[in-house]
């Protein structure tokens, strides 16, 4: 290595400065000269970098490297040639300096260890940018596998550093810590919860990004838009953003709505309470008038003979209306209700598709529409619900059936 310790100091003392004097301002000379030959370096070095990556990024297909230019790493890694060129000759400079130069040596490795992370922490992150442009990746909890390694790795950079500050070595000084492992791990408790529940997530697929999750407990009800080591972000439909630990998701319960988008329809379970009073056998006046309703008179028409033939075979005495087998307003309603959910274009006709009746209330008896719309966008789910209901609450009255409504005393 060039001794370039005297190069001033000589012409100094030819010069008739004392020796203190001579060798005060060989150290500033040397100093500044190194300093500008490493910022200079530093300059060309980062020009280089940047033409040859942006260079190569503009050739290849893969967008990889443009996104590891647009992370700095070629920048970071430029600052490795300074940093060599000072930590090399600092102790020539310092030499007769002997604190400064341990305490400027010590700093300067530092530095190296900082920088070392910066490039790791570059290169992590192009890798999760770039993983993110992967539609296979887009909904894994990335951001948490890379928090993790920075975690790691600060860990070791700071262990380093410590190391290099108080003289110990890395490795007594990593064992020294291993007693204090217990007080480590409350610090870092939520961090490790969180870890473990990433991996629970990922590895089960409880939660991905973009999966809209209801959570009573911390009040979310909206798209997953993070999730990384510590929290879980959530985009309610009211726009707000509801923050949840990492941990929850494994230790409390949730409701994750993925099974509904995947399965090609949203649920619609909605019902209307007939007052039983308004419930009757249908005469034959009845059934000559209900015939005229287009989606049931079919059903009627045929419902009437099997009837017919069943009462007559049996010897039912039809002066009493009971007396029998009889059609009732309620069930032929029931019957057009079906009909009419399952002749709407809205309707999913491959799941399930039912009107049903629920038990009595004090109110009156539940008619239950159950069937799952084609649409699954919220405002378009409840325009079909609208849809389906507005028939309804119309249609009640043509079977002569009439809706429960609370009457308010005056």
């Amino acid at each position: 290595m060039l001794n370039i310790r005297h190069i001033v100091y000589d012409i100094l003392i030819d010069n008739g400065l004392s020796v203190e004097t001579a060798i005060f301002i060989n150290m500033l000379a040397l100093l500044l000269a190194v300093l500008i030959i490493a910022f200079v370096v530093d300059y060309i070095t980062k020009r280089l970098l940047w033409r040859f990556s942006s260079a190569v990024a503009a050739r290849t297909k893969t967008n990889f490297d443009n996104i590891l230019v647009d992370n700095r790493l070629p920048r970071n890694i430029a600052h490795i040639v300074p940093l060599i060129i000072l930590i090399e000759f600092v102790p020539q400079i310092f030499s007769d300096f002997e604190y400064a130069e341990t305490f400027i040596s010590k700093t300067l490795r530092v530095i190296g260890i900082v920088l070392t992370l910066s490039i790791i922490r570059s290169f992590l992150k192009s890798i999760k940018d770039y993983l993110k442009t992967k539609s296979s990746y887009k909904d894994k909890p990335i951001d948490s596998y890379i928090q993790v390694f920075m975690i790691f790795a600060w860990l070791i950079g700071g262990f380093s550093a410590i190391a290099i500050l108080t003289g110990i070595s890395f490795i007594k000084f990593a064992t020294t810590l291993g007693a204090a492992s217990a007080i480590i791990i409350l610090i870092f408790k939520d961090t490790i919860l969180g870890f473990v529940a990433s991996i629970q997530v990922s590895i089960n697929d409880m939660v991905r990004i973009g999966d809209w999750i209801t959570f009573e407990k911390y009040g979310a009800d909206g798209g997953v838009t993070e999730i990384n080591l510590a929290t879980v972000k959530v985009q309610n439909w009211d726009m707000t953003i509801t923050t949840i630990p990492t941990y929850a998701l494994i230790s409390d319960s949730f409701k994750n709505w993925r099974g509904m988008k995947d399965s090609g329809g949203r649920r619609i379970k909605r019902s209307v309470i007939i007052k039983v009073s308004t419930i009757k056998f249908l005469n034959a006046e009845d059934i000559e008038k209900l015939k005229k309703i287009q989606l049931v008179s079919d059903y009627i028409e045929n419902k009437s003979k099997e009837i017919i033939e069943y009462n007559t075979e049996h010897g039912a005495d039809k002066s009493v209306l009971i007396n029998g087998v009889n059609l009732t307003n309620f069930g032929v309603f029931r019957k057009y209700l079906q009909t009419y959910v399952e002749n709407h274009s809205a309707i999913n006709e491959n799941m399930t598709l039912m009107v049903r009746q629920l038990e009595p209330t004090a109110q009156g008896i539940p008619m239950e529409i159950y069937c799952f719309s084609k649409d699954q966008r919220w405002e378009n789910y409840e325009f079909i619900i609208g849809d389906i209901f507005d028939h309804v609450l119309a249609a009640v009255k043509y079977f002569d059936l009439e809706i429960y409504e609370l009457a308010l005393s005056k």
